[in-house]
């Protein structure tokens, strides 16, 4: 039986499904009572806000391009085929678009706890796996967007580009119209199984005669093979266990959130005066905030600090908003570089930087992650489902922290006529890591969003100084 259409028993219409991605899979699988898996940013406007049913029909207006916005996670019986998305038919707008405001003063302090407590809820798995949570109250009259969409939705590259989805390039584009919705019916359980198990019979078999379409051009080929065999052998030191810190152990289910910011500029000034690309600034500038942090808290700086840094495989051509094909299906893998803390020099920790991340580069570790990703489409569902797990907290033992870049726009963009000002992103916790990092750059400025867990982390404000005081050093040197 082919997905998406009843039993030759049934006379019913078709049900449109779409199945999970093997990463998307992943995403979902992971997340457990500590271990929330979605990623966040929130976004800072100008004022006065607008009316609540003005945001509200704005957005109403805008979900027929983001078709998965209205969709729920459906799984399959005894996990015998990866979930599925379908049709939510008790949708609700308002319950995912939420309305609140700060407490006075309504300064960063406020916002960095409201961050933090709406961040340490999971999503609704009965739900769509997404939230937008209008707050007023700022101390300067604007008001925010907290934006919060599951790990299995999208990768934080299209996740960026899904902003321009409610943002606009202009402060006066035309209003959309809430058009009419009917959700299609979503098939039965029983129908998922018996499609799930003629595509275990299936799937093997079409991956094989990929394969072979692949090896007729053989020359191609094989210098993917070549590529995929060199990131093999640069992945192989990440099973070194790293030296024992605070920053890794057990994490509970609630989360810090902090902030520190710098300039598109002053990295280019670092650049040319110094050397090095953009994410080896941002990395140096993180090295140096880690090494305030572990000085801090007393703890031995010769050593480095092993962290994973994913990147996004997506083909260039596929970076827009593609509406209900799918394509925003997550397309991530990861290098893991390490951050000399040992170093004192902040030019050495920068130059140290840049000459590890050439060899990653050079390395093809990210191909090969996106390799061994693309097997697990082999594994039954409830391997994957159990094996994620396992690797998750197995690996990540091995690794101190997660830190991520995105690039947004560097355009400003409007929600309603009101300029947006500025963007913190957040990257959640998992396995035995206890602090995290995502760097987001918009209109000229960058952003470093800090995630830490509650208890094991409260004092992720010195590494949010720290990064600024290191770009600081860096930009006074460079000069």
């Amino acid at each position: 039986m082919e997905l998406g259409k009843r039993a030759p028993y049934d006379d019913e219409e078709q049900v449109a499904v779409e199945r999970m991605s093997p990463l998307d899979a992943t995403f979902l699988h992971v997340e457990d009572d500590v271990t929330h898996m979605h990623i966040a940013s929130t976004l800072i406007f100008e004022g006065p806000a607008p009316r609540y049913e003005d945001f509200l029909s704005m957005i109403e207006g805008k979900l027929p391009l983001v078709e998965k916005y209205r969709k729920v996670v459906q799984f399959v019986p005894l996990n015998l085929g990866r979930p599925v998305w379908v049709d939510d038919t008790h949708f609700n707008l308002e319950y995912h678009v939420r309305h609140t405001a700060l407490p006075p003063p309504g300064g960063a302090t406020e916002l960095r706890r409201l961050i933090g407590r709406v961040m340490s809820q999971q999503l609704d798995r009965n739900r769509p796996l997404w939230e937008l949570w209008m707050v007023e109250g700022l101390d300067d009259g604007g008001w925010a967007i907290m934006s919060k969409v599951h790990h299995c939705m999208v990768d934080g590259v299209s996740g960026t580009e899904l902003l321009t989805v409610v943002l606009d390039a202009a402060p006066d584009p035309p209003r959309p119209v809430p058009a009419p919705w009917s959700p299609t019916e979503s098939p039965s359980g029983m129908e998922l199984a018996v499609e799930a198990v003629a595509a275990m019979a299936v799937s093997p078999f079409e991956q094989m005669r990929a394969v072979r379409a692949a090896t007729r051009v053989p020359r191609h080929a094989l210098e993917q093979l070549r590529q995929a065999g060199k990131g093999l052998a640069g992945l192989s030191g990440v099973i070194r266990p790293t030296v024992a810190s605070s920053l890794n152990g057990p994490i509970g289910p609630h989360r810090r959130y902090d902030w520190a910011a710098t300039s598109v500029d002053d990295i280019k000034r670092v650049r040319k005066g110094l050397g090095g690309s953009f994410n080896d600034v941002v990395l140096a500038a993180i090295t140096g905030g880690f090494r305030a942090l572990l000085e801090s808290r007393g703890e031995p700086l010769e050593r480095v600090l092993r962290t994973m840094v994913p990147v996004s495989v997506r083909p260039r051509d596929e970076r827009g908003i593609a509406v209900g094909d799918g394509s925003l299906a997550n397309k991530v893998s990861a290098m893991f570089a390490e951050l000399p803390v040992a170093l004192s020099d902040p030019v050495e920790r920068l130059h140290a930087v840049s000459a590890q991340l050439a060899n990653l580069k050079e390395s093809r570790q990210a191909v090969a992650g996106e390799a061994l990703t693309s097997l697990s489409g082999f594994a039954p569902p409830a391997l994957l489902a159990l094996g994620a797990r396992i690797a998750t907290k197995t690996a990540q033992r091995n690794i101190n922290t997660v830190t991520t870049n995105v690039p947004g726009p560097q355009i400003p963009l409007y929600v309603l006529g009101r300029r947006m000002l500025a963007a913190y992103p957040y990257v959640p916790l998992a396995g035995q890591i206890r602090i995290g990092i995502a760097i987001f750059s918009y209109d000229g400025s960058v952003t470093f969003g800090v995630t830490g867990d509650y208890d094991a982390a409260p004092d992720i404000e010195i590494l949010c100084r720290g990064i600024e005081e290191e770009m600081r050093t860096l930009v006074a040197l460079a000069a």
